[in-house]
């Protein structure tokens, strides 16, 4: 988590609550930053998970950007789109692309382009379109074809390098 950017965020509107949900690792607690407007709620089950965030207006992925975090996936990033609530992440490869080249997810990596796009989202009356939107891009997007996908590559690796040792060897599927 970036913290300072929560910090500054917060400082600079102090109307908005940020509210922190998942335990905190690798922070030493006393760096958080603290302010009546952030609400440290520890880990919760998967059960009431939901609860909190059909509270929200937006969601956020405000990770830091460093070599901890180049290659990670941040899977609540789906699954807060298919909650229908909008995303500020900063720009970590896996959101950027696809969400952020689709124009379905917002990425900021300054307090001043957060807070821009989280004035965008607060202010949005009508969310049909992006909802509709959003949810035909999750559509084409599973585990299931992820995982087909996968092996695919996987076979057509497999079959250009054993094609070369031995040319006229019948190809296995692993699918």
């Amino acid at each position: 988590m970036n913290i300072e950017l929560l910090k500054n965020i917060a400082a600079k509107k102090s109307n908005w609550h940020f509210v922190i949900v998942g335990p905190v690792v690798k922070i030493d607690p006393q760096t958080l930053p603290k302010s009546p407007n952030i609400h440290y709620l520890g880990g919760k089950s998967y059960n009431e998970l939901p609860l909190y965030l059909s509270g929200w207006d937006v969601a956020t992925i405000p990770f830091v950007l460093n070599e901890s975090t180049e290659f990670i996936s941040p899977t609540k990033t789906p699954e807060y789109l298919a909650a229908g609530k909008p995303v500020i992440s900063t720009s970590i490869i896996d959101v950027v692309t696809p969400y952020g080249e689709q124009g379905i997810v917002h990425i900021a990596d300054t307090d001043e382009e957060f807070i821009k796009a989280g004035e965008i989202e607060l202010a949005r009356k009508n969310k049909e379109e992006w909802l509709q939107v959003t949810d035909e891009f999750l559509s084409s997007n599973s585990w299931d074809q992820t995982w087909e996908e996968m092996m695919r590559l996987i076979n057509t690796t497999h079959a250009k390098k054993y094609s070369k040792i031995v040319p006229n060897l019948k190809q296995k599927s692993y699918v």
